[in-house]
């Protein structure tokens, strides 16, 4: 599935953006390691999701880059709010209504720490039920979307289709 706005589009006049390479795959697989150093943890409540996470990732240096980024193409002066890594392997997912809606209108930053891209392993945002933005596994890549009130999102089921996947992301909300 293609998104509805292409990358780097204001959608109804809220920020959805793609921004291809916004780090180097040495700075992603650093980040990595020092999450898997840190510990995944599983979620699998199945009406709600699959896929492990780490809260807090000990990563200060690229949290501090990733707030300044999404801070320069916003326009806003953006504070981290909370910071979580997730990992989907084959079989796993996240659904719409497991994820929280949001009063103010923060920004999330979505980083893909993704070794390989993952076909289908996409995160989609829906504003009132309705996809507005997809985000494709891209490593590199990050997102950044307002959430307000009526925005939430997924993560796409990754096929066991592929056994070997191992989507990665860091999650931001900012303020």
């Amino acid at each position: 599935m293609t998104s509805p706005a292409g990358p780097g589009t204001l959608v109804g006049a809220r920020t959805a953006l793609l921004l291809a390479e916004a780090i180097t795959p040495a700075v992603a697989a650093a980040a990595r390691q020092a999450i898997a150093d840190a510990g995944w943890q599983r979620y699998a409540f199945i009406d709600r999701g699959s896929y492990e996470f780490v809260d807090a990732p000990p990563i200060p240096g690229l949290l501090t880059a990733m707030v300044a980024l999404a801070s320069q193409q916003t326009g806003r002066a953006l504070q981290l709010q909370s910071a979580r890594a997730l990992r989907l392997r084959a079989g796993d997912y996240i659904l719409a209504h497991h994820d929280a809606f949001h009063e103010g209108m923060p920004i999330e930053l979505a980083l893909d720490l993704s070794a390989e891209p993952m076909a289908d392993a996409g995160v989609y945002y829906r504003r009132r039920g309705q996809v507005f933005f997809v985000v494709p596994s891209q490593p590199g890549a990050v997102a950044l979307v307002e959430r307000g009130p009526a925005v939430n999102c997924s993560h796409a089921y990754v096929s066991k289709r592929w056994p070997t996947a191992d989507v990665q992301r860091l999650v931001l909300l900012l303020r």
